[in-house]
């Protein structure tokens, strides 16, 4: 029966035995009569086999789910914004849809996330500007619109939309120095000549919302950052009148990363998402 599921004759099934018994100077099999018994040794061995050939089907049936893209781990790092805001839109439908498809994600600033991808120690980037690398792929996949969000008794929310001299004297609450959006207001302010107040630095978009609505002045920000308290009314959303004012997000991945069956399928995921919310805000 051995010889049988091995593919091989019974004299090479015997003559494997021996060989073993000759090496290891010990007997695995006694022969009494026609009949076979395992020895304590064997019987071990036997054990231990058993779970070497469990271990080889558990190893095939892994391989399988691979290549049908039922499993694989996808490890992400992104950047503030677009990891609190935008990645779990993404995220959460393509773990239903795969949920053998283990996911890792975790915030950290651009440059970490430009450092750690190309070092391959993550599968994905997604960061707020672009940089360039030589061994990184970076592609944008999705603008989003800058507007100054207010507590909603604020004298700006009777404006449908700003003029650069309606922030003139204007307390700002501005993110810190060399993010997307404080280099965005920043230039803003430079190219229109006006003057503003800056009342607090905070690096959290949390903190800055918060900010805004007990009243301690207004924020520009990507209008997705805030969506759900401008849904219920704790934050009002002004956008500004130059159609420049607009915050830009990439994916990056190094040049020569093996982009594994299911790493395609979230990929495009992103695309997908991208699209249609550019439709939802249109």
């Amino acid at each position: 029966m051995a010889a049988h599921e091995l593919f091989i004759s019974q004299p090479a099934v015997t003559k494997g035995i021996q060989r073993l018994q000759e090496f290891y100077d010990i007997k695995f099999i006694d022969h009494v009569g026609k009949k076979l018994t395992l020895t304590d040794a064997g019987e071990v061995l036997y054990e231990i086999a058993e779970k070497i050939f469990e271990l080889e089907s558990r190893a095939e049936e892994s391989i399988r789910d691979f290549q049908q893209r039922k499993r694989g781990h996808i490890r992400i790092l992104s950047s503030e914004s677009f990891g609190d805001y935008y990645l779990p839109h993404i995220i959460i439908p393509f773990s239903k849809a795969y949920p053998l498809v283990r996911i890792s994600m975790n915030i950290l600033p651009t440059e970490q996330v430009m450092e750690q991808t190309a070092t391959l120690n993550n599968d994905l980037g997604f960061i707020s500007y672009p940089v360039e690398h030589p061994k990184l792929l970076i592609r944008e996949i999705l603008e989003d619109r800058l507007v100054i969000i207010t507590s909603p008794v604020h004298p700006l929310t009777r404006k449908q939309t700003l003029a650069p001299q309606d922030l003139k004297d204007e307390q700002l609450i501005m993110h810190e120095t060399g993010s997307a959006p404080r280099e965005a207001i920043e230039e803003y302010i430079r190219k229109n000549d006006i003057s503003v107040k800056i009342h607090l630095e905070i690096s959290s978009n949390h903190a800055i919302k918060r900010a805004v609505e007990d009243g301690l002045g207004i924020a520009l920000i990507s209008r997705r950052v805030a969506i759900d308290e401008i849904r219920a009314g704790r934050l009002a959303a002004i956008p500004l009148s130059d159609p420049s004012m607009i915050r830009k997000y990439y994916m990056v991945h190094h040049r020569d990363k093996y982009l594994s069956e299911p790493l395609q399928s979230f990929i495009g995921g992103v695309f997908e998402w991208a699209a249609a919310y550019l439709r939802e805000l249109r």
